[in-house]
């Protein structure tokens, strides 16, 4: 399956088993959503479980509250995370704060679904990667697949969390893993879209990291897209680095994260976002309040520009296997 067929399959598996689960947004019902995440759930569980929504993020995210705290799993789909902006106090101040507010009388299971990041050439509008904005929200958890066998176990295991999950889809890889995606001139999409993904229901626990290559020389830090770059990185340079897939970035694994940097004791951080208060920042404030001693060189942050997102040049904007490979020997070097 690619990411787009693993999450429908995610979500056709829940609304099967559980009759509480129910899924809308902007395009969601009849034409299944612009990227095809929900096409056919529609016809198959009805307009009352699967449904077209106004263009009010604001609107779409206090019904789902509602329908959380009154007992539902509703899966909303914001049809991209740049359109979250309206919905963001409705997050924050109401389904993040439900439980506590409550002394534990209501929860919000509620799942939020987003595709986030470059790629499409969707420009400043369609390309925005807002996930520490989330991850800094107390009572929200935070989840980012890399695979479609992730992006489904992820999915389902979200879908089934008594409280709210921010579920951030990178587009980029929607359609499968890169095949050249570090040359501006090869086309982005690989020819080997298909990954397996079992069709039956099966979930991948929050809150545990992914070690997808050991190493002894360096460990690098990444997420979404971002874990494919990181490994062409160091498959290009010939590495010995440990790439780690975060998958959750709240709560996240700092157990395998320590148990990495005690052995190779540097640390490279890989992400697509802004690198001012980016959530690398946070990591790399973790490490070294757990790491220290460990560290034999300074950690390094591989990031997008702090720059508004741009149209044209978003291939520049984000980090490549060079950049990242620069970092590499940097800390190497130290």
């Amino acid at each position: 399956m690619t990411m787009i067929q693993a999450l429908n399959s995610a979500l056709d598996n829940m609304m099967e088993r559980d009759p509480n689960v129910l899924t809308f947004g902007e395009d969601v019902g009849y034409f299944g959503g612009v990227f095809k995440v929900t096409e056919h759930l529609q016809k198959k569980y009805g307009a009352k479980r699967c449904f077209d929504a106004p263009i009010n993020e604001n609107g779409i995210a206090g019904v789902a509250i509602g329908m959380a705290a009154y007992g539902l799993r509703p899966v909303i789909e914001i049809q991209f995370a740049d359109y979250m902006y309206p919905a963001y106090d409705q997050l924050v101040s109401e389904a993040a704060r439900l439980r506590y507010r409550s002394a534990g009388d209501f929860t919000a299971p509620l799942t939020v679904r987003m595709p986030y990041g470059g790629g499409i050439r969707g420009g400043q509008t369609h390309s925005q990667s807002p996930e520490a904005l989330f991850t800094h929200v107390a009572g929200l958890k935070t989840v980012i697949p890399s695979t479609p066998y992730d992006a489904k176990g992820l999915l389902i295991s979200c879908i089934e969390e008594d409280d709210p999950v921010i579920f951030m889809e990178p587009k980029r890889i929607y359609n499968g893993p890169f095949d050249g995606f570090h040359d501006r001139q090869v086309s982005p999409w690989s020819k080997h879209a298909a990954s397996e993904v079992p069709e039956g229901y099966y979930k991948i626990p929050l809150g545990k990291a992914n070690i997808v290559r050991e190493g002894e020389a360096v460990t690098v830090l990444a997420y979404g897209t971002m874990v494919h770059v990181a490994l062409a990185a160091a498959e290009e340079a010939g590495i010995d680095a440990e790439v780690i897939d975060l998958r959750t970035l709240v709560p996240v694994d700092n157990e395998t994260i320590e148990a990495s940097i005690s052995k190779t004791g540097r640390c490279v951080i890989v992400h697509e976002a802004t690198r001012t208060s980016g959530y690398g920042a946070e990591l790399s404030a973790m490490i070294q309040e757990r790491c220290f001693y460990k560290l034999e060189a300074p950690i390094q942050r591989v990031t997008g520009y702090d720059t508004p997102y741009p149209h044209s040049l978003e291939w520049e904007y984000f980090p490549t296997p060079p950049r990242i490979i620069k970092a590499m020997r940097r800390v190497m070097e130290a």
